[in-house]
C-alpha cells in the first residue's frame, strides 16, 4: 500500500542519507515535525501517514508486518533504496518490523519511546471514549470538539494533539479499525536479530521502555544503545527537542565515523 507521504529536500547540499519519520497511534505525518525542521537542514526527508491515518488508504488490517510493507512500497514509490528509520511509539515499532523484512533498506534506526514487546495494557481506552463522544456530538470545530474532550481526558496536551487530526466534523484516523485492532497495535511478535547499531531514546519519566524490557529489547537489537532523557514521558521528542535532536545527531555522526 503507498501511504500519503511528504518528501522534503534537504536545505543544504548534502551526500547524507534520506530520513524517514514515522509517526505514533492517533498521528499524522506532521507530528515529529520538531524533529523535521532540524533533520531537514542535511538530510532529505520522508514523512508519512500509517495507513488508517492521515490522507492514507484505509485497511481492516493493521499490523506490525503489513505497515512495514506499507512503508517499503512508499520507499520505492519515491526512489528511496536506503534510509535512516526513526520511528515513535507506534511508528517505533513499525520501523523495528522494517528491519525483518527489508533490513537492505535500513541505514539506521531511531527508536523514540517504544521496546519491542507486547505491552499486554490498554493505555488508550479513556483516548478511545474522548473521540467517540465527539463524533456522537457531531460537533464540527475544534472548539467544540475540545470542551467534550475534556469531560474525558485530564491532559491538555494530550487533547490538542488528538485535534490536530479533527477537521470539518472527521477524525483523520480510521477509529473503528484502530479500536478492533488494538491487541496488534500494543502487541509484538518477536522478531530476528538486527545486527547493527540502533538508538532507544526513551523519555525518564515514561512507562514504555524501562529494566523489564531489556532482556527482550537486547535479543531483538544486540547493538542497541539506550539515551534516557530526565524529566520527559512518552512524548519526549516534544517535550526536551534539543536533547532528543543532540542523541540523534550524535548516533547519527557516530555511525558515519565508523
Amino acid at each position: 500500500m503507498k501511504l500519503n507521504a511528504r518528501l522534503q529536500t534537504a536545505q543544504q547540499l548534502t551526500s547524507n542519507s534520506p530520513i524517514v519519520l514515522i509517526h505514533g497511534l492517533f498521528g499524522s505525518l506532521d507530528n515529529l515535525g520538531v524533529l523535521a525542521r532540524d533533520l531537514g537542514q542535511d538530510h532529505s526527508l520522508l514523512q508519512i501517514d500509517l495507513r488508517n491515518h492521515g490522507l492514507s488508504p484505509r485497511s481492516e488490517e493493521m499490523n506490525y508486518s503489513a505497515m512495514a510493507q506499507d512503508v517499503v512500497e512508499t520507499l520505492d514509490e519515491y526512489g528511496i533504496k536506503k534510509a535512516i528509520i526513526i520511528g515513535h511509539s507506534m511508528g517505533g515499532k513499525v520501523a523495528m518490523a522494517l528491519t525483518a523484512i527489508a533490513p537492505e533498506r535500513v541505514d539506521k534506526l531511531v527508536l523514540i519511546d517504544i521496546a519491542p514487546v507486547d505491552y499486554q495494557v490498554r493505555r488508550h481506552d479513556e483516548i478511545f471514549a474522548a473521540i467517540n463522544a465527539v463524533t456522537e456530538a457531531d460537533v464540527k470545530t475544534r472548539q467544540q470538539a475540545a470542551v467534550i474532550m475534556r469531560e474525558h481526558l485530564d491532559e491538555e496536551g494530550v487533547i490538542q494533539f488528538l485535534l490536530k487530526s479533527f477537521a470539518d466534523g472527521e477524525w483523520k484516523f480510521n477509529v473503528p479499525v484502530l479500536w478492533e485492532q488494538y491487541e496488534n497495535i500494543v502487541g509484538w511478535k518477536n522478531i530476528p536479530a538486527w545486527n547493527e547499531p540502533a538508538l532507544f531514546i526513551r523519555g525518564g519519566a515514561s512507562p514504555y521502555v524501562d529494566e523489564s524490557h531489556r532482556e527482550q529489547l537486547l535479543s531483538q537489537f544486540p547493538q542497541a544503545r539506550a539515551h534516557v532523557v530526565a524529566g520527559a514521558g512518552h512524548w519526549v521528542h516534544a517535550e526536551k527537542p534539543d536533547a532528543v535532536l543532540r542523541a540523534i545527531h550524535r548516533y547519527i555522526d557516530e555511525s558515519a565515523a565508523n
